[in-house]
């Protein structure tokens, strides 16, 4: 999910959401043989970062385009060429339809690719003014946040494998104790657990449980543990994972049954860290995508992946 100066403080705080598989774990001596660091291609701006369980897949805030990798080496590959004009923010992976959904930030669509070959598949567009940030998938939708407003973007799904057409997509307003700070970086990071979606909001730290019906919104009360410049979710079982990109560092917390209530689990952070916005459990480790927003972006400029420990008895 305006002004330049606008647009650039937003992608300060953006953020992703992604599931794993059982298939992608590791027992404890592969887990230690990951490589600590998985170097992007020179210049790529990434952001948000997901998982099918075995590759991760990376977008680029300069042109949308996408990268494949697998977490086991440092190897990848580019999957989906960039176009001038395009952007992705949130990545998440559909296991349903195979697909990678992309949040458009300023331009306001959301794509559908297809994750073998990259090709966009599907775009719907939601209008001008917005900042789709992150995005989730669930079997009745694609819900992304508008970081500047007070809705979620939503694209609706069956349980087929056939997309809706793009004059299905809808908006959906959030009422309840949800209240966006004029001119500021609200929504970001976004996951369903169960029936509930749950989305932090940057600029105060604020956690909230959204009813996907209805949009109704209540406050999370989180012990333990400050969520400011909160970025990407993460979510392994009743272990949820916030990306606080400006203090370089992931917080767990542990959801309470309704998710009313998460207390602090573990502060995760190293010194490779380099403002990460979103992260994705995969091979039983947490892959955090540094975006170096304080770093003048170039055609040369580095970008990696930094591997950090899950949370103690979370893994």
């Amino acid at each position: 999910m305006r002004a330049t100066r606008l647009i650039a403080a937003a992608l300060m705080a953006l953020a992703v959401v992604v599931g794993t598989s059982p298939a992608g774990a590791l027992d404890d001596k592969d887990r230690r043989s990951l490589p600590e660091r998985i170097d992007l291609p020179r210049g790529w701006q990434p952001e948000g970062v997901t998982t099918d369980g075995h590759s991760l897949y990376v977008g680029s805030l300069k042109d949308g385009a996408l990268w494949k990798g697998d977490p086991c080496s440092t190897r990848g590959r580019v999957l989906a060429r960039g176009e001038r004009g395009r952007v992705a923010v949130g990545v998440d992976y559909d296991s349903s339809r195979d697909l990678l959904w992309v949040a458009g930030g300023p331009t306001g669509v959301i794509r559908a690719h297809d994750a073998h070959s990259g090709d966009v598949v599907a775009t719907y567009k939601f209008g001008s003014g917005r900042f789709l940030n992150d995005l989730t998938v669930t079997t009745r939708g694609v819900y992304a946040t508008d970081s500047m407003g007070d809705e979620l973007a939503v694209v609706p799904l069956d349980r087929g494998h056939r997309l809706p057409r793009a004059d299905r997509a809808r908006t959906l307003r959030l009422t309840g104790d949800f209240e966006p700070v004029p001119d500021a970086f609200n929504l970001n990071g976004v996951v369903h657990h169960g029936r509930w979606l749950l989305a932090v909001q940057s600029v105060n730290g604020k956690l909230y449980r959204i009813d996907p019906r209805t949009g109704r919104s209540r406050l999370v009360e989180v012990t333990g543990a400050r969520l400011v410049n909160g970025d990407g979710l993460e979510l392994d079982g009743d272990t949820l994972y916030v990306v606080r990109n400006q203090n370089n560092r992931v917080v767990a917390l542990e959801l309470g049954r309704s998710l009313t209530s998460a207390k602090w689990v573990a502060r995760l952070t190293d010194p490779d860290l380099d403002v990460p916005t979103t992260a994705a459990v995969a091979r039983g480790a947490l892959w955090a995508v540094n975006a170096r927003f304080g770093t003048e972006p170039t055609a040369d400029t580095e970008y990696w992946i930094t591997r950090l420990p899950l949370a103690a008895g979370h893994r």
